[in-house]
């Protein structure tokens, strides 16, 4: 990244902290862990939904399901990407009836949401779809907003944010943003 700044904007603690409290929040809105199921969108969705899982496990004493839904061909900008590569769909159970939160990293425009409710659809009919997402920057395209938001850091539309963790090979978990030439 040759030219650009980078700036950590989230340490391990935050994330823990981030991933604890929307752990609890889900549990208060919800009344309990009944009928969940926690749902990652790749990637890092899934790892944050397993970390979710944990806690709410480790706080309710109860197993909730967890997984993970492809959405590569659900994407509005599927023909701009050379040779999509799907990902792994994991739905732990069947969704029909349950309550279904959608885990993932870092809330932008709203398209990825868009593509995620349309691949659940494909799946079933929950009974109510939230959304958990570790980092809301804002800049929303569509009318989408997460239930369950770990942090709300406003960006420039020139800038990224990304989210490393360590159970996909990063030596720590971290949240740094990428900013304009230099």
């Amino acid at each position: 990244m040759k030219g650009r700044r980078q700036r950590e904007i989230l340490e391990q603690g935050d994330i823990d902290r981030a991933v604890r409290r929307i752990a609890h929040e889900i549990l208060e809105k919800n009344k309990g862990a009944s009928d969940l199921i926690l749902i990652g969108i790749p990637t890092p969705g899934p790892v944050l939904a397993r970390r979710i899982k944990a806690l709410i496990e480790e706080a309710e004493g109860v197993s909730v399901p967890a997984g993970s839904l492809d959405i590569t061909f659900y994407r509005d900008d599927i023909s701009k990407r050379p040779k999509p590569l799907p990902k792994h769909t994991d739905l732990p159970s069947n969704i029909d009836g349950k309550t279904v939160v959608l885990i993932d990293d870092v809330l932008f425009t709203g398209r990825t949401i868009r593509a995620a409710l349309d691949a659940l659809m494909d799946h079933g009919r929950p009974s109510k779809v939230q959304l958990a997402v570790l980092v809301d920057r804002g800049h929303r395209e569509l009318p989408v907003r997460a239930d369950f938001v770990g942090r709300n850091i406003p960006t420039g539309r020139h800038e990224e944010i990304h989210v490393l963790l360590s159970e996909m090979g990063h030596d720590e978990d971290k949240v740094y943003i990428t900013e304009g030439e230099v």
